[in-house]
């Protein structure tokens, strides 16, 4: 199964009121840079927005965040996500995760919590809330016990705080909202959508790997969640 933490150093987390919104937003961001887009299922326009996304711009890899309930995997899968998050796992959720193949980050916000997705095979979780839950020290205390475990911290994650985050060596990627405006995306100024887009898709650390290649065949792995 693919990982969701190789595209991009950045995951734009978006939450849209209007479906209309997410097609021009998505090219925004993949003309920065940043191809994967984690859209939040927080608002009724969500699962339409997702659809939208997944079937008008194929170079842009959309998934839904904030998914809760089994129920909640079933239909963003349905609509075309390609990859789902959530703010922390239940047995249930994780089963439903799971048997959806498509490739997903749990949420964690202790050791404990990491170490009960070990025991399931899980090594790459989202760190969330990440600045209230300990912020960088606390993912940089967990790099030496637990170093087979990856992380995306998302919450409270600034263009400021990204690289410190980034310069650890347990974290290829943040999620973050920054370089979605709301006054931005209440205008729909998409030009410093994508101007904020390519300063975060910027973000690689020295010494490094880039953002795995997003080629033509990584697509279709992606597409059927390999």
């Amino acid at each position: 199964m693919t990982s969701v933490l190789g595209l991009a150093p950045v995951l734009p987390v978006v939450v849209l009121e209007d479906a209309d919104d997410a097609v021009p937003l998505a090219r925004a961001l993949v003309a920065g840079g940043l191809r994967a887009v984690e859209i939040t299922l927080r608002t009724p326009a969500a699962l339409a927005a997702i659809q939208a996304v997944a079937h008008e711009v194929p170079e842009a890899v959309v998934g839904a965040g904030t998914v809760l309930t089994p129920d909640q995997v079933a239909a963003a899968g349905a609509a075309g996500a390609r990859f789902l998050v959530s703010p922390g796992s239940t047995g249930s959720l994780l089963d439903a995760m799971r048997g959806s193949g498509l490739p997903f980050l749990p949420g964690v916000a202790t050791a404990s919590e990491v170490l009960a997705l070990l025991e399931h095979g899980v090594t790459d979780m989202k760190f969330f809330p990440a600045e209230a839950a300990g912020g960088a020290r606390y993912l940089a205390a967990l790099a030496s016990p637990l170093p087979r475990v990856r992380f995306c911290p998302t919450g409270g994650v600034t263009a400021a705080l990204a690289k410190d985050y980034l310069a650890l060596p347990n974290v290829p990627c943040v999620g973050g909202t920054w370089m979605i405006p709301p006054a931005a995306l209440r205008t729909h100024d998409w030009p410093r959508i994508t101007a904020l887009a390519a300063e975060a898709a910027a973000l690689v650390q020295p010494g490094k790997p880039p953002p795995e290649s997003f080629t033509a065949d990584r697509q279709l792995s992606w597409k059927h969640g390999l």
